[in-house]
Formats: structure tokens, sequence, C-alpha cells
């Protein structure tokens, strides 16, 4: 192979297009991504320490939240710092290594959140529908097997479909109309027949979508049938109030999801699916937090606790 085949294949750099055709939105989007960023920070490093330090949040469903919590504060710092990188100046550019690396780490915390979102839907439903044996069945054994099942079926994952992409032949293109590098955007740079990694994302992703969004739909269906016939309206409200918090979350994250990976590469404007992916790549991680303390009383008390504590042992 001759070394010009080589750098066209494998170039030094990628140009991220994003909305370059709308210059005027740089500015507003940067402040924007900036303040987003700010706040899922913010958030979900609050829950992290909250759910570690109280001692009346070390049930299952507080684990998988902290789980959740650091899963979106690597997500969203996969793509958001190079966002702002290339919204700030004129350069647009991200390296070939980079994007290589934000590729497959983006890709592998997407599928690990999929799976993550489902298995929190099984705790759900054993906390709801099985209460007196949740404590036993829940145990931090099976917690902690179950959120490594999620990391490492992501990780299985995003090594196969990026391993798969960047083998792919690029004649030389360099422009990427997107964001940050993700898999099909980089399947659409391709010269060559994509027909293998479009087939293998399509039918992968299915499985990573809908085979934990099943599993959510069949959990709350017996999650609501075991509400409705609690006697306590104190019990129904609390349980409504977790549950809800959950489904909005899902409903966030798989939403867009669906509508990128679940259809043919040729279908549906771009402009729409960078906005889609921005929303659940960005203000989804952001949400996620807020969604979950707002509605929950225990997770609001033991902030309070927290808050109380930092600024006594600080007047000491």
């Amino acid at each position: 192979m001759s070394v010009n085949r080589i750098s066209a294949d494998f170039p030094e750099d990628f140009i991220l297009m994003g909305f370059t055709k709308y210059p005027w939105l740089d500015l507003p989007l940067f402040f924007v991504l900036l303040t987003s960023y700010m706040f899922t920070l913010l958030g979900n490093i609050a829950i992290i320490l909250v759910s570690q330090l109280d001692s009346q949040l070390q049930s299952p469903m507080y684990f998988f939240l902290t789980s959740l919590s650091f899963l979106d504060l690597c997500f969203t710092t996969t793509t958001v710092p190079q966002m702002l990188f290339n919204l700030q100046g004129p350069n647009k550019n991200i390296t070939y290594i980079g994007c290589m690396a934000q590729a497959y780490v983006f890709h592998w915390l997407g599928c690990t959140e999929c799976v993550l979102l489902g298995i929190m839907a099984l705790d759900r439903y054993v906390a709801v529908c099985k209460p007196l044996r949740y404590s036993v069945i829940m145990d931090h054994r099976l917690c902690l097997q179950l959120s490594g099942a999620a990391w490492l079926t992501g990780l299985a994952n995003s090594l196969l479909q990026s391993t798969l992409t960047i083998q792919l032949p690029l004649c030389g293109n360099r422009m990427l109309d997107h964001f940050f590098c993700e898999l099909p955007g980089l399947i659409k740079m391709s010269c060559g027949d994509t027909t293998v990694n479009e087939v293998t994302l399509a039918v992968v992703a299915t499985f990573f979508i809908m085979g934990p969004l099943s599993m959510i739909l069949v959990s709350y269906s017996y999650i609501a049938q075991t509400v409705f016939r609690m006697p306590s309206a104190a019990g129904r409200l609390k349980a409504f109030n977790t549950c809800s918090s959950h489904l909005l979350v899902v409903s966030l994250f798989y939403g867009p999801g669906i509508y990128i990976y679940m259809q043919p590469s040729e279908d549906g404007s771009q402009d729409l699916i960078k906005v889609l992916t921005l929303f659940y790549c960005v203000i989804t991680p952001m949400a996620n937090p807020f969604i979950y303390t707002l509605r929950n009383k225990d997770v609001i008390g033991a902030l309070k606790r927290l808050l109380r504590k930092a600024i006594s042992t600080k007047g000491i």
C-alpha cells in the first residue's frame, strides 16, 4: 500500500462541520453548551456524593443511580469539551486519533447506558412488586454483576462497531458533517461499500435499544398493576414519583436514539439528527440528576443533611 493511499485513508485530522452553514449559531451554542456542561458536572457529582456519603441512601436503587450519574459524566465529557473548543474559534479540526478515540468511547458509553436503564427498570420491578424480598434478591453482589455486565456488553459492541467503521476507505475525505465523531457520521464519510456497516449497526442497535426497552415496558406493566392495587395513597404516590422519573429519563434517552440509529442512513434531515444528538448527549445527562432529585424526597433530604453537615463543619 502506497504512502499516499495510507494518508488518504488515515488523514491527520478531520474537520467537524457542525452548524458551519449557520455561523451565527456558534456563540449562543457555545454558551448553551458551557452552561449545560457546568450543570451536568454539578448535578451528577452531587448525586454521586450524596449517594455515597448518606447512610440512608444505600439501597440498590441509589447504587444504580450513582452508576448512571458516573456514566453521564463520562458520556458528556467525551464530546462537550471538544465541541466547546471548536465553537469558540475558527478551528473546527479534531485529530484522527482523537476522533477514533471519541467514536470508540462515545459508542461504548451510549450502549452501556441503554443496558443500564433496562437494569434500573428491573430494579424498580423487584422493589415495587416484591418489596419483602427486595434486599435479598438485589444484593450488592448482584448489583455489581449487573452493572459490570452493562459496561462489558457496551464495550464489546463498541469494539465491534467502531473497528468495522475505522476500516472503511475515506479517499481523502476529511469533512465530517457533525459536531463530534459518531459512527453513523463516520460511515457516511466513506467512499466504499458501507452495506455491512449499516446493516450491522442497525441490527445491533435494534438489540441494544429494543432489548432493554422491552424489559422496561414489561417491568412497568407489572409495576402499574401492583401500584393500582396498593391500599395506601401515599404508597402509590411514592411509587409513581420514583417510577415516573425513570420513565422520563428513558424517554429522553431512547427517543432520539431510535430515530438516529434505527433508520436507513439516507433518511432523515442531517440538521435534525445533529439537534437530536445534542439532545441525548448534552441535555439528557444534564437533566437526569434534576429529574431524579426534584421528585425524590429521600434525595432532597440527603442533600439538605449533607449541606447542613458541611456548613456546621466549616463553622467549627
